[in-house]
């Protein structure tokens, strides 16, 4: 039993999966990239990014699985309901206001050269 164990009394301490870890990432890069659809400046993003970063903070440790995923699905619905009508889509992306302009000419090979 190692000394964080034998702190707070734990003999099996329930880890969250890599599955579960990799829904957290994806949950909270949404949120971040949901808060820029809606912030106008970088400066007034990055205080709800923090703001973002320590509710997440605040629920790390909880452990039960039930409570985990309560959590989980009130972050996606709250993320659902805040969903921005318009969201910010890079220019050049697809969606773009610049997607696909000023493309390179196909290259396409001669005509076969005729003998009349």
């Amino acid at each position: 039993m190692t000394n964080v164990q034998a702190l707070y009394g734990l003999r099996n301490p329930v880890r969250p999966s890599q599955t579960l870890m990799k829904g957290y990432s994806r949950l909270y890069r949404r949120s971040l990239k949901l808060a820029l659809d809606w912030a106008v400046h970088r400066h007034l993003w990055r205080g709800q990014a923090m703001y973002i970063r320590s509710l997440f903070e605040a629920n790390k440790h909880v452990r039960e699985p039930r409570q985990q995923r309560a959590l989980f699905e009130q972050t996606e619905q709250l993320l659902e309901r805040w969903k921005h009508p318009d969201p910010y889509r890079p220019p050049t992306a697809p969606g773009g206001s610049k997607y696909e302009r000023n493309l390179p000419a196909p290259i396409l090979d001669p005509p076969p050269h005729m003998i009349l």
